[in-house]
């Protein structure tokens, strides 16, 4: 625990620094789900997580949260301005979100020390995180300070046949190695189909190519072609069964996490070190004219945000107080949740 590195901001990366949990997955996969069931388990052992909501379509969050994108961004609003439809104004809200992230992280490092776990919810529009600017802006944020997991949320049942299986393994495998992270795939509803087929598939490669030939279509040909370009991939794979609806396998994912956390430190920090060195080789060149400074970054107008901001973009917020504001802030998502629950609670 005393051993400790240097993260992006020059402070030193400690090996108990709390693990940020990034939860990606196809729609439908169970993301918002998976997230409710870890942080209810992670609550009931009396190590509640920090919890950062980054979709700003959803309706109605079914876990308390202590950072909400939809504080900060009017997703409807930002649709309307802009002539977006769902999926523009979802990426859109995101781009916005990211040009204040740097408060965030402001948060989470004073937060660090009182945590062991922060889990981010993410769209579940999966691109619109994964190959999106904004979504690279707060993944390398995150992971040049604390240690970061990507999570890839998988649905058993669907995947049950092997075109779709190799599908989901290919977009796992491009994300890895997108991120640079340490990653687990989690094969979510394991209380509908069991999982233990992709462990076998995942081990053995004949197996996967057994059922591979009961298909004889275009698919089938190149899954098998790519199964073999996987090999290497599902060597170090972290496979877990999980099921958000009865909790099983929730052990087996903590477990999962905390190794990866190990492996970051390990192996995927060095490359963090390096990426801080070249941003600040980036700031010196800033400081020396060679780059614009903030000042001369013009906001763009029509900026939607709900909290500290004039209708023409401009921040009205006091400076003095902006600490202060981000605190209160942070607690709004937590007092939002706990009304709707009053509100929602049958009256005796």
């Amino acid at each position: 625990m005393g051993e400790s590195s240097t993260a992006s901001d020059g402070e030193p990366i400690q090996h108990g620094q709390p693990t940020v949990l990034i939860v990606l997955g196809m729609a439908g996969s169970g993301k918002t789900t998976l997230v409710q069931r870890l942080t209810a388990h992670l609550h009931s052992k009396q190590l509640p997580p920090y919890v950062i909501n980054l979709d700003p379509a959803v309706s109605e969050l079914p876990f308390p949260v202590n950072i909400d994108i939809q504080d900060t961004v009017n997703y409807k609003e930002v649709m309307k301005q802009y002539g977006l439809g769902p999926n523009g104004g979802i990426m859109t809200s995101l781009n916005l979100f990211a040009t204040k992230f740097d408060q965030v992280m402001n948060l989470l490092q004073k937060r660090s020390a009182e945590v062991k776990n922060i889990v981010i919810d993410t769209p579940g529009q999966i691109e619109v995180f994964t190959w999106s600017a904004s979504g690279a802006i707060i993944t390398e944020s995150l992971a040049s300070t604390f240690p970061t997991v990507v999570i890839y949320v998988m649905d058993t049942a669907r995947s049950t046949n092997p075109v779709t299986f190799m599908s989901n393994m290919l977009y796992a495998c491009s994300i890895l190695y997108k991120t640079k992270l340490p990653f687990i795939v989690v094969m979510n509803k394991t209380d509908i189909v069991d999982h233990s087929f992709a462990v076998e598939w995942t081990t053995d490669f004949t197996a996967f190519q057994d059922a591979l030939n009961a298909d004889t279509s275009y698919m089938s040909n190149l899954s098998r072609s790519m199964s073999l370009v996987l090999d290497e991939f599902y060597n170090t794979l972290k496979l877990v069964g999980f099921s958000a609806v009865t909790g099983a396998g929730t052990d087996d994912l903590l477990k999962a996490v905390e190794e990866a956390h190990e492996e970051y430190v390990k192996e995927y920090k060095p490359e963090y070190d390096k990426l801080r060195e070249r941003r600040i080789k980036e700031m010196k060149k800033k400081e020396q004219g060679k780059l614009p400074t903030n000042a001369e970054l013009v906001a763009e107008p029509g900026i939607v945000v709900t909290r500290g901001i004039d209708g023409a973009g401009e921040d009205t917020s006091d400076s003095s107080d902006a600490d202060a504001d981000n605190e209160d802030a942070e607690e709004d998502s937590f007092m939002r949740f706990l009304d709707a629950k009053k509100a929602s609670a049958p009256k005796t």
